[in-house]
């Protein structure tokens, strides 16, 4: 597979949607992810992530224009223990409350599929990142339906064991723009880190479409502490 740039992954694709990034850095010392929600409607654009205890949460930006806040309000980043769990709904909660009762991360999804938001049907992506002891490795997970056909889901996770240095994975919701939006194809796209917490969320900010992007969260875990560095960049200010 070939490594890909992620900086142009982003600018040549108007609408990818919403997007997750789970990495290492160059130096092999930070694991890294990456959320960001665009929108295309006046309520989807109508959004800023918050801080709420270790994670974050969407939160309307204008709460007098705010419509359905069904697929748009919700906790994309939660901690559990030395678990960060990173997704586009709130699959968040099924994936915590599962774990914490020790079901597996794909345990946890069986009882979800994708988003009812026909004729979009948006799938459901979502990460988790392991950091203990000095050790770390992470997942990927996308529920989708089967070619636009609702009365199938089809579930796939990608697993990443001891994830090599400078190298993440990217998935994302749309493969690009579309009346139905197409949804993204194939397994998550292998890609460079580089640069600091604030050079890699500039470069992911920077690249955005300029219209359609809403949010950004960045966070770096050092592997060895436990200790985080989180950015947030909200368009909405």
């Amino acid at each position: 597979m070939n490594i890909l740039s992620l900086a142009s992954e982003l600018s040549n694709n108007t609408y990818p949607g919403r997007g997750i990034v789970i990495g290492k850095t160059k130096d092999g010392k930070k694991a890294v992810t990456a959320y960001f929600i665009m929108g295309r409607s006046n309520n989807s654009r109508n959004r800023v992530f918050v801080e709420e205890g270790e994670g974050i949460r969407t939160q309307a930006f204008d709460p007098s224009k705010l419509e359905d806040p069904s697929l748009i309000i919700y906790a994309p980043v939660r901690v559990l223990g030395n678990k960060t769990i990173v997704t586009n709904g709130d699959q968040t909660d099924t994936i915590y409350e599962g774990m914490d009762n020790q079901l597996t991360f794909e345990q946890s999804l069986r009882s979800r599929e994708f988003e009812p938001d026909a004729p979009n049907y948006t799938p459901r992506i979502s990460g988790i990142m392991h950091v203990e002891n000095g050790k770390y490795n992470y997942a990927m997970s996308i529920l989708k339906s089967n070619n636009g056909n609702p009365k199938s889901c089809n579930r796939y996770t990608f697993a990443y064991e001891n994830p090599v240095a400078g190298q993440g994975h990217f998935i994302h919701t749309y493969m690009h723009d579309g009346n139905p939006l197409p949804s993204f194809e194939g397994e998550p796209k292998l890609i460079e880190i580089n640069g600091n917490i604030d050079e890699f969320t500039d470069m992911i900010w920077t690249n955005l479409n300029e219209d359609n992007k809403v949010s950004l969260f960045v966070r770096f875990i050092d592997i060895e502490t436990g200790e985080y560095e989180t950015r947030i960049v909200n368009k909405n200010k």
